[in-house]
């Protein structure tokens, strides 16, 4: 809309003036800028004071702005190499929220790398529904990372975890030999103070779990689950002669539980390893027991925390449940042993 006094713009010719009057329905009078009224077809024209308004005009097409997102940024924890540090030691660490109180708030998982050498890892969690990658990537040498947290209310529900760590030097000319961890974790470990110790990577109490020692000195952290119960029978077999039970009649066997009875180096074993180390001896002695009809057997397990004797009655209870099992002798052995009693 055009109106009088409006600023134009001729659309087909050059030069432009000020709209002084109606000429018709369809044009206006222009003043052009020599002074002269010229009749204009409304069509014509561009009004410059309101540009919105012409209906003329072409609108000039909208430059569209593609605006491109920024990938996001995965930043690794800075490594730093230390002079001695070539052993490949891993660790796998509880880091509670309050240090002083381990439930009364979430408890953070870390990976801690405390070498020389840059580590490739997978982190997943084992339920019997399947497998479960939670973190995946690559720490630096002397660095530490988190893996995920839990809070109180998952205590009794604790999935396995395990781990897949690949790990190398950058100016070294062989590989070294890939390691598979898994950790059962006893619940009952976050309930009891001696479960977490100061830790030198934190400066606070935390539950630190050794993934491996040094490779070139123990074969055991080489070992997949399965190499490792096929070690742990050659070995039980082997200390069979070396280290019988205490005694072996035809009315009793005495089986001492205690590890060091069982195997002479304990390195490089987990607490979980050891606990089946202890429940296969347990097994095993049953089954002999029942073929060549001994009347009684005693585990001695020892009073500690109760966790070795609480695997043992779960143990004889879900396997032997038809025999009659009971505390042994106060007098004999106090409160850490269990009697099975397998024939009258």
């Amino acid at each position: 809309m055009i109106k009088i006094g409006d600023k134009v713009k001729f659309l087909n010719d050059v030069g432009g003036g000020v709209v002084t009057g109606f000429a018709g329905k369809d044009k206006v009078y222009v003043e052009n800028y020599d002074g002269f009224e010229i009749p204009y077809p409304v069509s014509q024209l561009v009004n410059v004071d309101a540009p919105g308004m012409n209906k003329n005009e072409k609108p000039e097409p909208k430059t569209v702005q593609t605006v491109k997102k920024a990938e996001p940024v995965v930043t690794e924890p800075a490594g730093t190499w230390v002079k001695g540090k070539d052993a490949a030691q891993f660790y796998f660490c509880f880091v509670p929220a309050d240090a002083g109180n381990p439930l009364a708030g979430d408890v953070t998982m870390f990976l801690v790398n405390d070498s020389n050498f840059t580590l490739m890892f997978r982190f997943v969690y084992i339920k019997p529904t399947g497998i479960n990658t939670m973190k995946t990537g690559t720490l630096q040498p002397n660095s530490k990372i988190m893996l995920s947290s839990f809070g109180q209310n998952l205590l009794s529900d604790l999935p396995e975890f395990g781990f897949q760590l690949i790990y190398f030097l950058s100016n070294e000319n062989d590989w070294q030999t890939p390691i598979v961890k898994r950790f059962k974790i006893n619940p009952l470990k976050f309930y009891k103070e001696s479960g977490f110790q100061f830790s030198k990577f934190f400066g606070q109490n935390a539950m630190t779990l050794l993934i491996s020692q040094n490779i070139q000195s123990t074969e055991m952290d080489k070992l997949t689950e399965e190499d490792f119960q096929k070690v742990v029978k050659e070995k039980m077999d082997i200390q069979e002669e070396a280290k019988p039970v205490r005694k072996r009649t035809p009315e009793i066997v005495e089986v001492d539980l205690h590890i060091n009875e069982l195997i002479d180096n304990t390195a490089g074993l987990s607490n979980a390893e050891i606990l089946e180390i202890q429940k296969e001896k347990v097994e095993s002695e049953m089954k002999a027991a029942i073929q060549t009809g001994i009347k009684k057997i005693v585990f001695i397990h020892g009073v500690g925390q109760g966790v070795l004797k609480q695997e043992v009655l779960k143990l004889l209870k879900t396997k032997y449940a038809k025999y009659y099992t009971q505390d042994a002798s106060f007098r004999e052995y106090g409160y850490g042993a269990t009697m099975v009693i397998l024939r009258k």
